[in-house]
């Protein structure tokens, strides 16, 4: 148990280290074949393929089993990398970003089965928080040598670079891990598992939270780098710098404060982070000097909170499901694809209506308030 748990914390922090040196500057890669607009449809068509795709998760973990499963997502994920790096062609470049979207959701919830397995309810905060900081530490790190990365080679070498890391995490999985067992994976249908979150008030109220956490993240990683960048003027090397300071509380933050949900339980915790999130993120469009120690410093503040809030909302839902529910750890899991449906799908006509760039921030933050309020209303579990 000790060992696999080990084995998944590498498992977890080499993957994120190619979906940390990709999504910040995704949106900006497509742009040279897309326009902005068409950037947001882009991730709401790959968002909407990928809910589908898993609500056939149980079916595929049954079949596959959860660790052959994980094997063949990161295949597809390293081959969709691959053409992202070497192919210059529109319409390929789309169905590689479609194929990294869905095999990087797939990947999240097959690891979270792992997670699971090892997790005792008494224990779980603890554990996430743990989890979540190693994975938060590539999240670091990467943004460390993001900017000079693309100095030097462009786009191209970030997604070469994180081919190489997804072909390290897919040999876990080869040699490792043969030791763990299935659960039994529960089939439920859809209807059943959405009534089921309708029905129990705290499940619908953990699970809008966190994708309004999803959502804050969906917006961030698109229009950040695009207003830091276009509008604001920034280069890509000082942009690495503020991203990687604003990473830091993650790293920091999770462990402990998921140690600390286990004995004061998570609502606390939750409406400080909801509260530091929302404020930080209005007082974006305020600041219009080109300062990058500013910026940083508002970036980090934006994160204290969602580091805060996200460490909590994890061991909140993992605390009322164990690994066999697959459907309600994929329908969870379905928050980030369905942030990323929501944010473009609301930023079109933000964009469209609004006078400048910067007051998409303003939208956002009003977001943040509405799940502040909610976080009052949450029962801590027993």
């Amino acid at each position: 148990m000790k060992h696999n748990r080990h084995i998944i914390y590498l498992a977890g922090f080499l993957f994120s280290i190619p979906i940390a040196l990709t999504s910040y500057i995704n949106s900006s890669f497509l742009e040279g074949y897309l326009n902005k607009y068409y950037v947001s449809v882009l991730y709401v068509v790959a968002s909407l393929i990928s809910i589908v795709g898993m609500l056939q998760m149980p079916k595929i973990l049954e079949r596959l089993g959860n660790r052959r499963a994980t094997f063949w997502f990161s295949f597809v994920f390293f081959l969709s990398l691959l053409t992202l790096a070497l192919v210059n062609n529109a319409t390929l470049v789309v169905l590689a970003f479609v194929l990294y979207w869905i095999s990087a959701s797939f990947i999240f919830a097959t690891l979270d089965i792992f997670v699971e397995d090892f997790s005792k309810s008494s224990t779980i905060g603890k554990l996430r928080g743990l989890y979540l900081s190693i994975i938060n530490i590539a999240w670091v790190l990467s943004q460390m040598i993001s900017g000079s990365i693309i100095a030097r080679s462009s786009f191209s070498g970030i997604y070469l670079l994180s081919a190489l890391f997804t072909i390290l995490f897919g040999i876990i999985f080869v040699f490792f891990l043969h030791n763990f067992v299935d659960p039994k994976y529960k089939k439920v249908s859809i209807v059943k598992t959405i009534k089921h979150f309708i029905q129990n008030k705290n499940i619908s109220k953990i699970y809008f939270i966190d994708l309004t956490i999803k959502f804050f993240y969906a917006w961030m990683v698109i229009y950040t780098p695009i207003y830091l960048n276009e509008y604001l003027g920034f280069s890509w090397d000082k942009i690495g710098i503020m991203f990687t300071i604003m990473l830091i509380p993650f790293v920091v933050l999770s462990f402990p404060l998921g140690q600390l949900s286990d004995k004061i339980g998570e609502k606390k915790i939750m409406i400080i982070g909801f509260l530091i999130m929302s404020l930080s993120t209005l007082s974006i469009p305020f600041i219009t000097e080109q300062k990058v120690w500013l910026w940083a410093l508002v970036l980090l503040c934006t994160r204290i909170g969602a580091a805060s809030a996200e460490a909590v909302t994890e061991s909140y839902f993992f605390k009322v499901v164990s690994e066999e529910n697959a459907d309600m750890i994929s329908f969870f899991r379905n928050a980030s694809p369905v942030a990323y449906i929501v944010g473009p799908l609301l930023a079109i006509p933000v964009l469209f209506f609004i006078p400048s760039f910067k007051y998409i921030f303003f939208v956002l933050g009003a977001i943040l308030l509405i799940a502040f309020f909610i976080s009052l209303r949450l029962k801590d579990v027993k």
